[in-house]
């Protein structure tokens, strides 16, 4: 019972970065803009986070310049397809490519360094709760952050007047430019906000999951997230489920391993990459289903006035 409870709370550690990264994703798909760049924003803000945390000890510090870098290459990306109307796709694939060098590049000075100890977090009185204390109060507080994200995303986007113009543009820009919305800036603030997110995805990697910097730390997780999109169907709640869920698989490996299951360990690493390719396919066959949930305008270049 209590190694699934350490289980259970190695999921959430791990699934939490892919959570962070797929809300900010479902956010910028809202709005009708389709970042494939999530891998290279991942990694500079992981280079960022695990820098300013290196340097100074803090790791509120570490996530704010994990946000504003993730936020940073957000908005160049942004002013590219929005404004300039380029492939979205294209841009997004370029974004990965840039943040993967660049962060190689920026990052050599770290490698091999490490962080300070840092203190352990606990709910108090929770904490000490058999099975639940272990599991679900004994986690860093950027877990508890992301899960009132996923509630405070949940009440934008389906309560808000805000929420209810956002997803109006991702569905028809043209109507709410008619009715005197600035498609544009809106859609990079979403384009932003979704970067911010990628950028705390990646510096949690470095500064609490690692805690290290290597090249290629992201290990592929910024793809992943953007398939929670599609899994969730758009739906904040979905991602965050999922998120866990992948979370996981990926401590399954680590899990077996420690029993003694005699599976090669690069067969292991391949189950949550795997996971991912089976759901995609199974949603995939139904096509009507993922038409009447994906944002009418996803992947679409707007242009005012035409």
């Amino acid at each position: 019972m209590n190694e699934f409870a350490l289980l259970l709370a190695a999921a959430l550690l791990a699934g939490t970065p892919l959570a962070l990264a797929g809300l900010g994703l479902l956010v910028n798909e809202r709005a009708g803009v389709l970042n494939l760049g999530a891998e290279g924003m991942m990694l500079v803000a992981a280079v960022a986070g695990f820098a300013v945390a290196f340097n100074t000890g803090s790791d509120t510090l570490a996530f704010i310049a994990g946000a504003i870098a993730g936020a940073v290459l957000a908005a160049g990306f942004g002013w590219l397809v929005i404004w300039l109307n380029t492939n979205q796709y294209a841009t997004g694939l370029a974004l990965s490519l840039f943040g993967y060098g660049f962060s190689a590049f920026v990052g050599v000075a770290y490698v091999g360094q490490k962080l300070g100890e840092r203190q352990p977090f606990e709910v108090p009185a929770l904490a000490s709760v058999p099975f639940i204390g272990p599991a679900f109060f004994k986690q860093h507080p950027m877990i508890y952050v992301t899960i009132a994200l996923t509630a405070g995303l949940i009440w934008f986007l389906y309560k808000s007047r805000g929420g209810l113009v956002l997803r109006a543009i991702g569905e028809s820009p043209e109507s709410a430019h008619a009715l005197g919305y600035k498609v544009r800036w809106l859609r990079l603030a979403a384009v932003m906000f979704g970067g911010a997110l990628c950028g705390l995805a990646g510096a949690f990697l470095s500064v609490v999951y690692a805690p290290l910097w290597v090249e290629g730390l992201s290990a592929g997780r910024g793809w992943i997230a953007l398939a929670l999109t599609t899994f969730a169907t758009w739906r904040p709640i979905r991602v965050l489920l999922g998120a866990y869920l992948f979370g996981g698989v990926t401590m399954l490996q680590f899990a077996m391993q420690g029993q003694g299951v005699e599976v090669p360990a690069q067969l292991l690493a391949m189950l949550p990459y795997l996971a991912t390719i089976v759901v995609l396919a199974l949603i995939s066959r139904n096509a009507t289903f993922i038409r009447v949930n994906m944002p009418a305008s996803l992947g679409k270049p707007f242009h005012p006035g035409s």
